[in-house]
């Protein structure tokens, strides 16, 4: 039986980046995170997932009879800056929250770390900026500081000729965490409404490997069928499409969605009232993901309902199509 999982935490990080080759690997985001409070509930969540966009709408209630102040924040993907130089990793974007339809104005932390250790402070004392291409700011450092960042295993050395002599360019390798936050209040005894959009990392490939000749019986296609719980009428979707696309290893293109789910099992209380949405986009295309119940509900969208509910896995979805990916 397929199974689900739903979308909010507890936890300020989650989600890292998944890579492949040849093709751009997704990150997978989640929903919005408060503060550990045992006053508020989650009523209900409706979750919207397409290649496109992501849309999330929670209610909330505060069952006290006093008004609760936390902190709710929205903790992006990790982001490896050392993948970013060597893969094509795509990355979520365009995030806009609304609470009880009002525009939410988001603080941002950002942490540089590696292994483990937070390394920001000492980035930014060198003017390096955590990320948005701060190759250029580690070039212009100082043989000293280049050393002392060399050393610590932050950045990568690659020393090349250039104009008759020699020179070094610095990658950097640490990973950006990095949360979008704000400070909420939830009045005593009554509902809140907050909404999430954005537009998801969303991986893709110019070809399924299931549509390879004994890909599906390899230990990573068979993990890539349990990932995305790609069942036997699926898989007769894309021998289909291979067919009229001339045969065995005929290059179908796929993309990837994936979306933090299980943190969502830490609420005082399960969720009340849970609602997914996955939308494959074009009625020709197939569509694969994890689900108890799943039910198509039009050409393009499946449906997954849960009623308190505690969710225990994430979400991963495939879609598999038949023209080109742009």
């Amino acid at each position: 039986m397929k199974k689900i999982a739903a979308s909010i935490a507890l936890a300020w990080l989650l989600a890292a980046p998944a890579l492949a080759n040849d093709s751009t690997a997704e990150t997978a985001a989640g929903g919005l995170v408060l503060t550990r409070t045992d006053a508020i509930d989650m009523v209900s969540e409706d979750l919207f997932v397409s290649a496109e966009k992501v849309r999330v709408r929670y209610v909330f209630r505060n069952r006290t009879a006093k008004d609760v102040r936390t902190i709710v924040a929205f903790p992006m993907p990790d982001d490896d800056l050392a993948n970013r130089e060597h893969g094509d990793v795509a990355f979520p974007h365009n995030f806009a929250t609304r609470v009880d339809g009002r525009p939410v104005r988001m603080a941002v932390e950002r942490k540089a770390v590696l292994g483990g250790k937070d390394h920001t402070a000492l980035l930014t004392s060198l003017g390096v900026p955590l990320s948005d291409e701060p190759g250029d700011a580690l070039d212009r450092l100082g043989k000293a500081a280049q050393d002392r960042l060399v050393a610590l295993g932050l950045v990568q050395p690659d020393e090349y000729e250039r104009g008759g002599g020699m020179e070094r360019h610095l990658a950097p390798a640490w990973t950006v965490k990095e949360t979008h936050y704000w400070e909420q209040l939830f009045p005593a005894g009554r509902d809140l409404v907050v909404e999430h959009a954005y537009v998801p990392g969303t991986g893709g490939s110019v070809g399924t490997p299931f549509a390879i000749a004994g890909f599906r019986e390899s230990s990573e296609g068979k993990a890539m069928i349990a990932r995305y719980c790609a069942d036997a009428a699926f898989l007769a979707g894309v021998d289909r499409l291979a067919r009229k696309k001339g045969g065995e290893n005929a290059a179908l293109p796929n993309l990837s969605i994936g979306y933090v789910l299980k943190t969502g099992a830490n609420w005082r209380s399960p969720i009340g009232r849970f609602r997914l949405v996955v939308d494959k986009g074009a009625p020709e295309n197939l569509v694969s993901f994890c689900g108890a119940g799943v039910r198509k509900i039009g050409p393009t969208q499946f449906e997954v309902r849960h009623t308190n509910w505690r969710p225990t896995d994430d979400l991963d979805v495939l879609i598999v199509t038949p023209g080109t990916v742009e």
